[in-house]
């Protein structure tokens, strides 16, 4: 049950006030501080899942380098017409490459269709030889740490969020558990007429 609130006046629970309550005070400074750790909480974790996330792709960028690998086995499917053709427009197929330590790997990487074994196809390899994804570029490394930074800062906001809403929902059902228990005191006296 919600209480009445009345018009709305700015600040006023922070205004002196004879009508005043203990409550209203203590729900005051509830919703104070509610705030406070909900915007602190959201901006704190946001910049620092921003900060990981940035310091983590700059590292990718920094570690993970092209190399040419080969085609081992005839890729599927008819050959294209020519190199341009779209990432959507290639299949899987085995390829060979070579480590700085003089070994060779293989694995699995996107290709044109139809490539002849042989063919030398780009493939990004991590510091250790193993395949990898190609490592975002600066704008797009900046594009995503700031998206995950955002969507940590909310979830984040979220707990002292909620927790200060629940906390003042429990303090207004006290106070109204009080009003009533005061209403059922002096609500029968209203009826008496003095004579």
């Amino acid at each position: 049950m919600k209480a009445f609130r009345g018009p709305k006046v700015w600040l006023w629970r922070w205004r002196r006030n004879p009508l005043k309550r203990r409550a209203d005070t203590v729900e005051a400074w509830v919703l104070l501080g509610a705030w406070l750790l909900t915007v602190l909480a959201g901006v704190v974790a946001g910049l620092a899942a921003t900060r990981t996330v940035e310091h983590g792709l700059a590292r990718q960028r920094a570690e993970w380098h092209p190399v040419v690998a080969r085609v081992t086995e005839r890729a599927p499917g008819a050959s294209a017409p020519d190199a341009n053709t779209p990432s959507g427009d290639r299949v899987w197929a085995k390829v060979r490459w070579s480590v700085p330590g003089g070994s060779t790997r293989t694995g699995q990487a996107r290709v044109l269709p139809g490539s002849a074994a042989g063919t030398p196809v780009t493939v990004w390899t991590d510091s250790r030889g193993r395949l990898v994804t190609r490592p975002p570029a600066a704008d797009q490394a900046r594009f995503r740490s700031a998206f995950v930074g955002a969507l940590v800062g909310v979830s984040a906001a979220t707990v002292p969020f909620v927790a200060g809403l629940a906390l003042r929902g429990r303090l207004e059902r006290r106070r109204m558990d009080r009003w009533d228990a005061e209403w059922a005191r002096l609500g029968p006296q209203w009826g008496r007429t003095t004579g």
